[in-house]
């Protein structure tokens, strides 16, 4: 038998032939990769039809036989620790070197979760003290399908200064805080697309659930029928091509693109505080270029099976997830659409209701607020799940804000309370009931920690109406583990809401530093999607629909 490393078995293909003699892992399996602890742990791939395959690791030997060009073993759980060897071996042997065993999860979503480490504000301070051994990253391929594939393209890499530049900055920081809290290895899975609505990243059988959703399943089958498979010989060029421009950028223009940014944030910070007008957001010289359109394209399912299918059934704790921009005109529809999408997830996956964190859409000048409440009902209703509030760390005039770190390390706190039994407050108030007391109504918080705060001034935010249901800003103040709103202007009041806006200006706050959700204390006011104003419309259709400005 021949031996030989997995780094040179690796291609940038997406599938691999199953006419080839030799046994090979799938991608996930290749030096550096990281195992989940304490669980059986599925280890899978390709070789001829009939070869035996014997999987060996850490004393564990696991043998099945290749059928249909596939083999699956699954290791018996292991103590986190490492690094060890895992070797693969039918006719021939491979062997996976420095595997750790530790925590996985995937961090997936749109552009603010690909959003790339280099752009986060604080990334030139951060970036010389990222250097975790234990610690590693797995990006995977951006590939849309129209079928559930069975290979993924990546490699995993471990964290340093140098390679964590180009990873997720919210997926970065979220799992450098699991490493300091567990003390344990930490691999990380990008699987991250700009641009992309929740549709894209659920499967056709989880779409099938819910009649509202079957327009998807309509669109996919149109855009089967208009696919030219001749256009996959084009793309590898057409992606190469692009990808040594995009190199060419990166070492001519990124830096000084980058510099402007934050130099136009800091400004812009200023003018904000002196109540001077927000200048431009400056734009690169020459522009970013743009990759070529896949030829699947963004369809419906597409990256459920290009992007999540090929990682099932990786053994991992959880999923941390970042998107909802491009779902912003259809926020009832979302309120089936994002929770139907969680319970595929777990459901393809198989091993029960794992953590599923989310972070709800910053504060932007186009996103309104009706989806971040349907965010914020999904995370009332469905369990295993939590909901990372970011009204203060948003950008109203840019849908990329710069400051990830915040976001990373809430995403974490979520994490060490719902998936490692931390007796700790890992959320911002979050409004639970009211009643009205006269002309005034008092709302109640679960959340609260040691205590509800207005952060740097009186509270605000706030906004009240009678039965004709016109909100006029209210008075709010802090009664112990209560809100209570009042107005001058509404005598019998029925209804309350807070950070009902585009932009949110809120300041309600428990004293663990965690901020509130936006509410309204009558949801069910909303019954159809909201249509776009004439003033946003295209922005927000541009915002995140393809024409979205790419994530730095």
């Amino acid at each position: 038998m021949k031996t030989r490393s997995l780094v040179t078995l690796l291609v940038a293909g997406l599938s691999f032939s199953h006419a080839r003699a030799e046994v090979q892992p799938n991608a996930l399996f290749s030096d550096n990769a990281v195992l989940q602890q304490n669980t059986i742990v599925p280890v899978w791939g390709s070789a001829k039809e009939g070869e035996k395959v014997t999987v060996t690791f850490d004393g564990d030997t696991e043998a099945t036989e290749a059928k249909d060009g596939q083999w699956m073993v699954h290791l018996k759980p292991h103590k986190p620790g490492g690094p060890f060897t895992l070797t693969i071996a039918g006719d021939n042997t491979i062997t996976v070197n420095n595997v750790m065993v530790g925590e996985v999860w995937i961090c997936s979503g749109q552009s603010n979760m690909a959003f790339r480490f280099i752009n986060a504000a604080n990334a030139k301070e951060e970036a010389p003290t990222a250097n975790y051994p234990n610690y590693r990253m797995f990006v995977v391929q951006r590939h849309p399908a129209f079928t559930p594939q069975t290979q993924v393209a990546g490699s995993w890499i471990v964290c340093s200064p140098t390679t964590v530049q180009d990873f997720s900055a919210v997926g970065y920081f979220f799992g450098r805080d699991i490493l300091k809290a567990t003390g344990e290895p930490v691999g990380m899975i990008d699987s991250a697309f700009s641009g992309t609505a929740a549709d894209l990243w659920t499967s056709q059988s989880g779409l099938a659930k819910a009649p509202e959703l079957h327009g998807y399943l309509d669109l996919l089958a149109k855009a089967q029928a208009k696919y030219d498979p001749a256009a996959d010989a084009q793309y590898p060029q057409a992606m190469a091509d692009y990808e040594a421009k995009l190199k060419e950028w990166n070492d001519t223009t990124l830096k000084a693109y980058s510099d402007s940014i934050k130099a136009w944030n800091e400004e812009n910070a200023k003018n904000k505080a002196a109540g001077l007008p927000l200048t431009p957001r400056p734009e690169p010289n020459p522009p970013k270029p743009r990759p070529p359109m896949e030829p699947v394209g963004k369809i419906p399912t597409g990256l459920f099976n290009g992007m999540i299918a090929p990682l099932i059934p990786y053994a991992i704790k959880g999923v941390v997830w970042y998107q909802g921009e491009s779902n912003n005109l259809k926020p009832f529809e979302y309120r089936t659409l994002f929770p139907i999408l969680i319970a595929d997830w777990r459901e393809k996956w198989g091993i029960g209701d794992f953590p599923f964190i989310f972070v709800q859409i910053a504060p932007y000048k186009d996103d309104i607020p009706e989806l971040r409440e349907s965010q914020l009902l999904t995370w009332k209703s469905t369990d295993n799940t939590a909901m990372v509030v970011t009204t203060d760390v948003g950008d109203p005039v840019w849908i990329h804000p710069i400051q990830k770190e915040p976001v990373g390390v809430r995403l974490a706190l979520a994490a060490r309370a719902l998936a490692y039994g931390e007796k700790i407050e890992y959320s911002g108030p979050e409004y639970d009931s009211f009643k009205v007391d006269g002309n005034k109504i008092i709302l109640t918080f679960t959340h609260v920690g040691s205590g509800l705060v207005a952060k740097d001034g009186p509270l605000k935010g706030f906004e009240i109406a009678g039965a004709d249901k016109k909100f006029v800003e209210a008075k709010a103040e802090i009664n112990g583990n209560t809100v209570v709103v009042s107005s001058d202007q509404v005598s019998a009041p029925v209804a309350a809401r807070y950070g009902w806006a585009n932009v949110p200006d809120v300041n309600l706050w428990n004293k663990e530093g965690l901020p509130a959700s936006i509410f309204r204390t009558d949801p069910e006011s909303l019954t159809a999607d909201v249509p776009p104003s004439k003033k946003t419309a295209p922005a927000a259709a541009n915002a995140e629909s393809g024409g979205e400005p790419a994530a730095p």
